[in-house]
């Protein structure tokens, strides 16, 4: 049985062990899903998510602010029952995250298009030549009379293909490198944005290549102000970092779960594989990861609730350190599976494959070392 102790730490109010609880009984009635078509899947999942009212904690109602510790839950108990349920869930959050922190009333509309269910969002950010350095986004929208015509490309995209709505990040120049940059809202219908290729994965999910060639946009249409694209970006990152632990948490947790339900029940020299000290040993670590992940991933969630500003230090050490420790122990759980660890429709083999792309978007590792030494020198 998964440990949940941890809902008892004084991050968390009643309403978030409430929330926990109440996640924890859906996911067993609706999850997981069929994967075997994954654009299927995910619009069927959205739908779901959409009707349970878990989408409502994806972004925030006007007047109202983001629960960090609420999306942290959500990402971590969806991830340990399906991956793609959680991706599901975390992009309506994410690519909804600028409309959601700095949208206008009209904009606000597709939010609550989003938060229902009715909508599927993508963030446009990365490109084929800038993932960690957005200051060298190529993407232009040059303002004309009546708004901007945006034009460029963008890669590895979430949700590209089956998406309804975007914002995108485009160069608009009002200055050199990350400070002149902006932010818009794009409906995927608009003419002129086109889905150059699908892109497919170790972890299947709907990704793609997209491409904009002279995208009218009105000016309505702009996040923001002209030329916050970065800070906006940097914004949206710094509360849905911490989520991305959370998933990275969920799946370690299911790993830890997994792991210790075979060293039980396999039998080696007539005894568990349990009785093995050396087992225990790999179990202990194993254990000791997930707590030091969890505390870290619920401080970060708990100082942006408490009214930080940025928790840019936090959201980073959460990020790094939960999705590199939960590669460690799904890795370990394969081990201990033996062969059947690598066999296709066992759990842990699934979650090998979907650990590995936490450990790259939203900020590679290496690029939250960056941004953690840079807190501390500072």
């Amino acid at each position: 049985m998964i440990d949940r102790t941890f809902l008892d730490w004084p991050f968390f109010e009643e309403r978030h062990r409430e929330l926990a609880e109440a996640l924890e009984a859906w996911c067993a009635r609706h999850l997981p899903v069929d994967h075997g078509d994954v654009d299927a899947a995910c619009r069927a999942l959205v739908a779901l998510l959409g009707a349970g009212g878990w989408l409502r904690h994806s972004g925030a109602a006007a007047g109202e602010r983001l629960d960090v510790r609420s999306l942290c839950l959500i990402r971590e108990t969806l991830a340990r029952h399906d991956g793609l349920a959680d991706f599901a869930f975390a992009m309506q959050g994410l690519g909804m995250g600028a409309v959601s922190l700095f949208g206008t009333g009209a904009q606000r509309e597709w939010l609550g298009r989003t938060r229902a269910g009715a909508a599927i969002a993508g963030f446009a950010l990365t490109e084929p030549g800038s993932g960690s350095d957005v200051a060298a986004t190529t993407t232009t929208a040059t303002q004309v009379q009546g708004g901007f015509v945006l034009n460029g490309e963008k890669t590895y995209i979430s949700n590209g293909g089956i998406a309804d709505v975007y914002v995108v990040f485009a160069r608009t120049g009002e200055a050199p490198g990350a400070r002149g940059l902006s932010a818009f809202l794009l409906p995927a219908d608009a003419p002129g944005v086109e889905v150059v290729e699908r892109i497919a994965v170790i972890a299947p999910h709907p990704l793609a290549h997209l491409r904009f060639a002279d995208v009218a946009l009105p000016e309505a249409a702009l996040i923001g102000r002209a030329g916050d694209g970065f800070k906006i970006a940097m914004a949206v990152l710094d509360v849905f970092r911490s989520t991305v632990g959370a998933a990275a948490l969920g799946f370690a947790r299911r790993a830890l779960d997994e792991a210790v339900t075979r060293v039980k029940a396999r039998q080696i020299g007539g005894a568990p594989l349990a009785n093995l000290q050396m087992v225990q040993g790999h179990i202990a670590d194993m254990a000791l990861e997930v707590d030091a992940a969890a505390l870290l991933v619920y401080r970060a969630a708990w100082t942006k609730d408490m009214g930080a500003a940025r928790v840019t230090r936090e959201a980073a050490m959460a990020k790094l350190y939960a999705t590199e420790a939960a590669q460690r122990i799904i890795d370990m759980a394969v081990q201990l599976h033996g062969g059947d660890g690598v066999r296709q429709g066992m759990v842990v083999e699934s979650l090998y494959r979907e650990i590995r792309a936490l450990r790259i978007y939203e900020g590679a590792s290496d690029v939250q070392r960056v941004v953690i030494a840079r807190a501390v020198l500072a």
